[in-house]
């Protein structure tokens, strides 16, 4: 089962940020009519400290909020879920397979936030809450599995995060992939979530 949840991991980040639509420089019009459920979808799930201005940074750097946006792989929607992967999601979540709608704004928003709460809690404890969403965010990305690959192969009994991102490409990921996956936590922790503080906390 840990096996094919890695798996699924990795289907989803190999895949997510590669939407053929262009990531735009300020925030999108298009941003605010989404902003409510976004808000809810949130609190929801991570409760009222949620970072939301993450979130809104994270869905910007996906798809620049359009929900029709396809990606050359097949990723889909606001959230960037590949199909396979939407289908995980919801029999994760006991979710009947029609209810699966990576087009559907409110599914994608609910998703995301809920997939970057399922990485969150599956990164280390003693990190800060700025580098457990940048883990996070690089198994939204590229597969929590690799993540935890490359921390064993840093070599440390327990890893600073910049240590394991040093040892991107040391284990099963190619190194060829590290410079896309070290960049996405990057893009949209230090250079869009800032746009989008007025909707709520950050990190």
């Amino acid at each position: 089962m840990r096996s094919w949840l890695l798996a699924a991991a990795a289907l989803v980040g190999s895949t997510l940020s590669t939407c053929t639509q262009p990531v735009q420089a300020q925030v999108p019009a298009a941003a605010q009519q989404y902003r409510g459920q976004l808000v809810r979808a949130a609190h929801s799930v991570w409760g009222l400290n949620a970072p939301i201005a993450v979130f809104a940074a994270q869905v910007h750097q996906e798809s620049a909020w359009m929900p029709e946006a396809v990606s050359r792989v097949g990723a889909r929607g606001l959230a960037q879920f590949m199909p396979a992967t939407a289908n995980w999601w919801c029999e994760l979540n006991k979710l009947a397979p029609a209810a699966c709608q990576p087009h559907n704004p409110a599914w994608a928003l609910r998703a995301l936030v809920g997939y970057d709460k399922y990485l969150y809690d599956r990164t280390p404890t003693h990190y800060s809450a700025f580098d457990r969403m940048w883990v996070a965010l690089r198994g939204y990305n590229g597969g929590l599995g690799h993540w935890q690959r490359e921390a064993v192969a840093s070599g440390a009994t327990q890893p600073t995060r910049q240590q394991v991102d040093a040892a991107c490409g040391k284990a099963r990921r190619a190194a060829a992939h590290c410079r896309e996956n070290l960049h996405y936590p990057h893009r949209i922790l230090v250079e869009l979530q800032s746009r989008y503080i007025s909707w709520g906390a950050g990190l």
